[in-house]
């Protein structure tokens, strides 16, 4: 009885990373104690140690299963706020490969021998000193009083005092150090939001008084329509001047005319879609929020700020669409709050449908996007957000043509071969859907971005990087979350730059092509991104490009300071609310 919650946890980690030696013998201890808690209670209800043995080393082995799939698929484990989002999960995880690995089959023939042993001994599967009834209440309460001292020394403050460490760049690489279900305990720490020292009316007041910002000179005879679509995974992995492809994917984006092709940092690397749009909708940084929370779900839970509720305001028809499930990251429930009018999804699309890989094509996509222009409300302009799916993985579908490839490694890596032949269609679709509105007399200005990096071969990004992971400067961990972004419009824009920056930021870039004002807090953004033109949830660079840890105490942290305040306020307070009551031009109302 004492060594199974112990086998249990060597099982576990066994099972997600192959080395079960990595994880240290306090850290052992802690994940023993996690076990212990379910194995004791399970004992004292069920009365049979070898069953509660094999029940335990069965959802351990799982268990491991699942975290090492989930890393292998978005290069992080199973996090506590991932099990808001089981819907969206399940929604795409028909796409991915499920091979099992060696220590999976081996914990199989493991448990089927636990499991016959089981069955062989069941008349004999009792707790020590309770076959004479008179010791079997006792004994039944000193397995539940093993279940509650387990239970209480698996708090995330007392796992810490067992050396167990989180690591919110590498989840995985904590998961396997310090065991995954202690880690996976202590990582519910984050899912609380930290409240900043001085959220009062008057710092408040005092942050937006120092603001200094333009405001846009572009002049149009009508507001235009404003298109903005997030693509999924798209990424530029030829700008960093490492690849040789048989073909570009990404070079006309350059070659457009009237257009800006540039790049942004996201938060999130491989996975977590839904945190991208939450930055680029309401101008919240993912910096000041637990890592791998999921905003949706958590946070936007009644009516809040975004670009859609302050175009809506200004006299927009708002729009969203998404060519996937309805209810993935709970869009469905998030969209109206942050002021849609309209939601569609996969199921109610208006255009024929075209797949690529298992999912809807960005051919169908922008068809949709043309579809929803001709079908617009003609009082109004239109503002529509869309979030596509084509590129989405796993880059593993069997006999998929893959037609772009590496010249000096032709076929060594098949899932960045899969990638790099769909945002190759990506980019023709883009031509085609910017040849259309070059032909419409009504000015509309496009906007696309990546939502974060693809999750395919480590050893292709790496070489895409030409640096590997462990030796990585800020800078070039940094290039491990930019994106491209493409601004185009069919009348003239003005003068930009190729400034970088930040998905939080870019919708302020977006109103200012639009010729568009941009309320208190935006006006806020455009300041402090003068100053600091990136901030995400992995760092913050400087104008000069040097980038920086949010670890560090710098010049610029009384200034983030600032704007954490402001965010908190944002999102969970009333000063916007009360503003926008009392100068509707100030701040746009949710």
């Amino acid at each position: 009885m004492v060594a199974s919650p112990f086998s249990a946890v060597f099982l576990m980690q066994y099972v997600y990373c192959g080395d079960p030696w990595l994880i240290s013998g306090s850290a052992f201890i802690a994940n023993a104690l996690c076990v212990g808690a379910v194995y004791y209670l399970l004992c004292a209800l069920i009365r049979k140690p070898a069953a509660c043995s094999l029940i335990v080393h069965t959802c351990c082995a799982l268990f491991g299963a699942l975290n090492y799939f989930v890393s292998v698929f978005r290069g992080t484990p199973v996090l506590p706020w991932d099990l808001t989002a089981l819907n969206t999960a399940l929604a795409v995880s028909s796409t991915y490969d499920f091979t099992p690995t060696l220590p999976m089959f081996l914990a199989v023939l493991l448990l089927v021998g636990m499991l016959i042993a089981v069955i062989f001994r069941h008349r004999r599967d009792t707790l020590p000193f309770a076959s004479t009834p008179r010791f079997l209440l006792p004994v039944r309460l000193v397995c539940l009083a093993l279940a509650l001292l387990c239970a209480g020394l698996t708090s995330p403050h007392n796992l810490s005092r067992f050396n167990v460490r989180t690591d919110v760049w590498d989840q995985r690489g904590a998961y396997q150090k310090s065991g995954i279900l202690a880690t996976f305990l202590r990582n519910t720490e984050f899912m609380n939001v930290d409240v900043p020292a001085d959220t009062s009316v008057e710092k408040l007041d005092q942050i937006l008084s120092e603001v200094t910002v333009e405001t846009p000179v572009l002049s149009l005879p009508q507001n235009p329509h404003v298109i903005a679509i997030m693509n999924e995974s798209w990424a530029d992995f030829e700008e960093f001047g490492n690849l040789e492809l048989t073909q570009s994917v990404i070079s006309r984006f350059s070659d457009l005319d009237n257009a800006l092709f540039s790049h942004a940092y996201a938060s999130v690397f491989g996975a977590g879609t839904s945190a991208s749009e939450f930055e680029f909708l309401t101008g919240n940084s993912m910096a000041f929020l637990p890592s791998g929370s999921i905003p949706y779900q958590q946070y936007i839970l009644k009516d809040s700020f975004s670009l859609a509720a302050h175009l809506k305001q200004l006299g927009y028809q708002t729009a969203a669409f998404h060519p996937g499930e309805r209810s993935s990251w709970q869009r469905d429930q998030a969209y109206p709050r942050l002021g849609f009018d309209t939601f569609k999804s996969a199921e109610e699309l208006d255009v024929p449908i075209t797949m690529e890989h298992g999912y809807i094509s960005d051919e169908t996509d922008f068809d949709q996007i043309i579809w929803e222009y001709e079908h617009r409300d003609p009082e109004k302009p239109l503002f529509l957000f869309n979030v596509t799916i084509q590129n989405h993985g796993a880059y593993t579908v069997k006999d998929y043509p893959a037609a772009v490839d590496l010249l000096d490694e032709p076929e060594k890596y098949p899932m960045a071969q899969q990638y790099l032949t769909l945002i190759n269609k990506t980019e023709e679709q883009f031509l085609r859907l910017t040849d259309y509105f070059s032909q419409q007399e009504e000015p509309v200005l496009i906007l696309m971005f990546g939502d974060h990096q693809p999750s395919v071969e480590p050893e292709f990004l790496e070489k895409a990087y030409g640096v590997g992971t462990e030796t990585m400067s800020m800078e070039e961990y940094m290039n491990k979350y930019r994106v491209p972004f493409v601004l185009w419009a069919n009348y003239p824009l003005p003068e930009l730059d190729k400034t970088e920056t930040s998905l939080n930021f870019l919708s302020q870039l977006l109103l200012n092509c639009a010729g568009l004002p941009a309320d208190s807090y935006g006006q806020y953004l455009q300041s402090l991104q003068q100053d600091l033109p990136v901030l995400t949830f992995a760092g913050y660079m400087d104008t000069l490009g040097k980038a920086y840890s949010h670890w560090e105490s710098t010049d610029f942290t009384a200034m983030i300071q600032d704007y954490q305040t402001l965010q908190y306020e944002r999102l969970f307070g009333t000063y916007f609310n009360d503003q926008a009551e009392t100068d509707p031009e100030a701040a746009a109302q949710p």
